[in-house]
């Protein structure tokens, strides 16, 4: 069986008849298939893009020379729905989609949700909620005696012990409930490869990075654990809620690559062990990735939009990892703190492709990633970069190991805008505000010709004690920043709208640190489009802290908003008209 030829054999052979990865086994026998070799199983409906998971690993397992079928949202109420191909011959593959599926399915409120944008007509109820124990139970309960290999954000961020907020309790390792032979986090490629490589090879699958796996009672009490970082158990965080902080500083870490240690934590008898995170993908890698012979496109079985689909069609990713290091996210655990960034000449080739459909009408939506202009600048590299436990790169101050790129992103835009049928080339992800302020010549260029009218920023809070927690900058930075871009927006003639994103209810945040906020707002004469109720991630910093109610760094209590009612008052104190500020209005 061809597996571990690499990816870039696999471009060449697929490229000339490109075609949805199977779905039924009417499309295997179209393929002369009489069955496949690994079955991916998600909670996202069918979309063959570079950004959807599913379809990310589907497609470089596909280059490994295997046959992959996809199995999107499943009927969880009838196992029939996992045999739609039969059973694959190495494993099964299991993601709640591209979100958690609590997240989907429940706001910040518990409640459910009017809309899923990753099914089709944006329809609810298309996914289980902890779908990733429901669908690895199925997928055992079908193929018995089949590796199930579960991966995804939902597992990413449910790895070790962690607190549910729509359960409002804590859970232990979704490997426990799921009963999966292997969890990867992180974006997967490298570990996904490996395990191929091992079940094809009936290897076991032991010291992949990236992964992570529940011993029996039998190993767990034999084996030396001595070179690991010991958890606090399962039990331990059940006895005493300030054990999360601990936990999620524990965990933090370890989480260089090139230098951290695997991470043991005991639920009962059995010892979790997480090996360390896979090495980033370069450069040549991760274009490779992202030039894999996507349709991007929904599988044509689908007769209404996807929503998600719709809002990412004409946007590309062109940088992965993110050195922020926000308590509130969950990109430092699972994309990881350092950065890959493609070549600019793979970025043109996709924006070429796109622009070449029928569909495309000249705008590129986004050049982007988890933070835009993060694009080209390169971490990891310095051997300080290697042995480096600091969970940020650009907090409490922009580090000097951060090899900034001032020109790279810079560069690609203009290229990008200057292809042919391509008429706007905007940024919509994320922009670091001190960076971008490092480079002005990056903001003259945004305020010229790649702003759509609205530029998205997020500062998030405004009072200093709440933006420290959040481990973001202080509110000096938003409005240098403000004033920069408005004098760009005037030299350039147009009237733009900042578009500030403001999060209510974090740890520490009450109505009096929200005046801080609300107080800017009306002397400013802003109206705000995007404020966000707190929701705690899995795994996070901010999680530990709303679970705990204490300051993730001195520990010591904080007021935590955590009523319905109490947490209406903060967003109401930001909400109020539908606009946002006009370049230089007072």
């Amino acid at each position: 069986m061809p597996c571990g030829g690499g990816m870039l054999r696999g471009i060449m052979e697929t490229r000339s008849e490109k075609r949805f990865l199977p779905t039924t086994k009417a499309e295997l026998a179209a393929r002369g298939w009489d069955g496949i070799d690994v079955l991916i199983v998600s909670g996202d409906a069918y979309v063959d893009h570079p950004s959807f998971a599913a379809a990310v690993i589907g497609r470089v397992l596909e280059a490994e020379g295997l046959r992959v079928g996809i199995i999107a949202q499943p009927d969880w109420t009838n196992p029939a729905s996992f045999e739609a191909m039969g059973r694959p011959r190495l494993f099964c593959g299991v993601t709640a989609g591209n979100l958690d599926s609590m997240l989907s399915n429940y706001t910040a409120g518990r409640r459910k949700r009017k809309q899923d944008s990753y099914s089709e007509g944006g329809a609810v109820g298309k996914r289980p909620n902890l779908a990733v124990n429901v669908y690895s139970q199925l997928a055992r309960r079908v193929f018995p005696g089949l590796p199930v290999v579960v991966g995804g954000i939902e597992a990413s961020l449910r790895r070790t012990v962690h607190y549910d907020y729509w359960q409002d309790k804590l859970r232990p390792s979704v490997l426990l409930d799921s009963k999966a032979d292997i969890l990867v986090y992180g974006m997967g490629e490298r570990a996904i490869r490996e395990i191929a490589r091992r079940t094809a090879a009936d290897e076991p699958l032991e010291g992949i990075a990236g992964t992570a796996r529940l011993l029996g009672g039998r190993e767990s009490a034999a084996r030396d654990f001595g070179n690991c970082t010991m958890l606090p158990s399962y039990e331990e965080c059940q006895t005493e809620k300030a054990t999360l902080i601990r936990l999620a500083k524990l965990t933090e870490r370890e989480q260089n690559p090139f230098s951290g240690k695997p991470l043991v934590q005991f639920h009962g008898a059995r010892a979790l062990l997480v090996e360390p995170p896979a090495l980033p993908l370069d450069s040549a890698e991760l274009d490779r990735v992202y030039e894999l012979p996507y349709m991007r496109a929904p599988h044509p079985m689908y007769k209404e939009p996807i929503p998600a689909f719709t809002m990412i069609k004409e946007s590309i990713t062109v940088v992965r990892g993110c050195g922020g290091g926000c308590t509130f996210c969950g990109l430092g655990f699972h994309q990881g703190r350092f950065l890959s960034s493609r070549s600019e000449e793979s970025v043109v080739r996709e924006v070429e492709e796109m622009a070449n459909s029928k569909s495309f009408h000249g705008t590129v939506t986004d050049l982007g990633g988890p933070t835009a202009n993060l694009y080209g600048c390169r971490n990891g590299v310095s051997e300080a970069c290697k042995s480096c436990r600091r969970p940020s790169c650009l907090y409490p101050a922009i580090c000097p190991n951060l090899e900034i790129d001032k020109q790279a992103e810079i560069h690609l835009m203009r290229s990008v805008r200057a292809l042919e049928r391509v008429k706007h080339v905007f940024i919509q992800s994320g922009i670091r505000m001190e960076l971008a302020l490092r480079n002005p010549q990056y903001i003259r260029e945004l305020a010229f010709n790649h702003t759509s009218g609205h530029l998205k920023i997020a500062p998030e809070h405004l009072h200093p004690d709440v933006v420290k927690r959040m481990r973001k900058p202080g509110p000096e930075v938003f409005e240098a920043f403000r004033k920069e871009f408005e004098a760009c927006s005037q030299a350039a003639g147009k009237e733009q709208y900042l578009v500030p994103y403001f999060i209510s209810n974090f740890p520490g945040s009450t109505e009096e640190e929200m005046k801080a906020v609300s107080g800017y707002i009306r002397a400013e004469r802003w109206n705000l489009r995007q404020v966000q109720d707190f929701i705690p991630l899995p795994m996070t910093p901010a999680a530990a802290m709303y679970y705990s109610g204490l300051d993730y760094e001195t520990e010591q209590p904080i007021t935590v908003v955590r009523g319905l009612g109490e947490r209406r008052s903060q967003m109401h104190s930001l909400k109020g008209k539908n606009a946002s500020r006009r370049r230089g209005k007072r």
